[in-house]
């Protein structure tokens, strides 16, 4: 686990996102990251695509969705 600094402005962004979202602020910004990398590497990928993917991973892996609540 690392520390990621943010300027003021994605900080405030992310607080905002994850209190509408219903999660913690790191797990808001690890799920920014994960959409990110996923479309910067498929392009072609819009975040509702990327969202299916991440599911469709979670089932086929036999993983269990985990819930970061240490944010």
């Amino acid at each position: 686990m690392g520390i990621v600094r943010t300027s003021d402005q994605p900080h405030e962004q992310a607080r905002i996102a994850c209190k509408a979202m219903g999660r913690f602020i790191n797990a808001q910004a690890e799920h920014w990251m994960r959409i990110g990398m996923l479309i910067e590497a498929n392009s072609h990928m819009s975040y509702v695509d990327a969202v299916k993917h991440l599911f469709e991973d979670v089932r086929n892996s036999g993983r269990n969705l985990s819930i970061d609540r240490t944010g």
